[in-house]
């Protein structure tokens, strides 16, 4: 009988990070998804209020500079193409690796770049936030 517990609480546990995984994924897709349609509406919603976004250019933006130039059109995605999604779940953190296509335009003209994307999630009132 212990031993059946055992098992299906290893089984559960398996489970229950493969669903957060999921979910991780999900979120770094609905992000992408966002960000490329210019809905700042639903970028502020994936953000946790304590956002530090460090851009692969070396900018770093807080969650109410980086939604308000999304808001602006100061970003203007063409495109955020996931070729590749690791997720590294840390309790209620998990970090999402990432290959990306990003293409579209910018203030100094248009951009078609392979970038590496590292994303840290973090689950607050139930959500994966960013």
């Amino acid at each position: 009988m212990m031993r059946n517990l055992l098992v299906a609480l290893i089984l559960a546990g398996g489970l229950a990070v493969a669903a957060d995984d999921a979910a991780v994924e999900k979120a770094e897709k609905a992000w992408a998804k966002a960000v490329v349609a210019g809905d700042a509406t639903a970028v502020e919603a994936l953000l946790s209020p304590d956002l530090i976004y460090a851009h692969s250019t070396g900018v770093i933006e807080s969650k109410a500079e980086y939604a308000g130039k999304i808001r602006n059109k100061e970003y203007n995605y063409k495109g955020i193409d996931h070729q590749s999604i690791t997720v590294k779940m840390f309790g209620n953190a998990a970090v999402a690796h990432s290959r990306v296509r990003m293409h579209g335009v910018n203030k100094t003209g248009p951009f078609d770049n392979n970038l590496i994307m590292l994303h840290l999630w973090v689950k607050q009132g139930g959500k994966w936030l960013l």
